[in-house]
């Protein structure tokens, strides 16, 4: 059996919310639902969507694990984006967060540094 998650972001303005989903992700939607609900594909079967929904704006919390969280993050920062805060884990997993304009915390995971335990040569 196939599973498509869908991960919905209530906003309360919806142009602005699309304009910064699309630079944190450096892409536009990948399909537009409606006049108010944009979908990105973040995975195989996985999507997030934002929706102007202000009633639940600011309530947001998604997590995605990628194989190369410092090739996102550096590829944001390109793009003007920058992490409200990081995380490391006891095991060593890592994630960063960001905020949208509505504080919905859109976070990215990843395992541990593999250079943070090695010593410069």
């Amino acid at each position: 059996m196939t599973t498509d998650l869908f991960a919905g972001v209530g906003v309360t303005d919806f142009e602005r919310a699309v304009a910064w989903f699309e630079s944190l992700l450096g892409e536009p939607a990948e399909f537009v639902a409606t006049d108010t609900e944009h979908v990105w594909k973040v995975n195989e079967h996985g999507w997030i969507y934002v929706v102007l929904r202000p009633e639940r704006a600011g309530l947001g919390m998604v997590t995605v694990f990628l194989d190369d969280l410092d090739r996102f993050v550096e590829s944001a920062a390109s793009r003007g984006i920058e992490p409200d805060h990081r995380e490391t884990y006891e095991n060593g997993v890592r994630k960063i967060v960001y905020l949208d304009p509505d504080g919905n915390e859109v976070g990215f995971g990843g395992g541990p540094d593999e250079g943070a335990d090695k010593a410069p040569a």
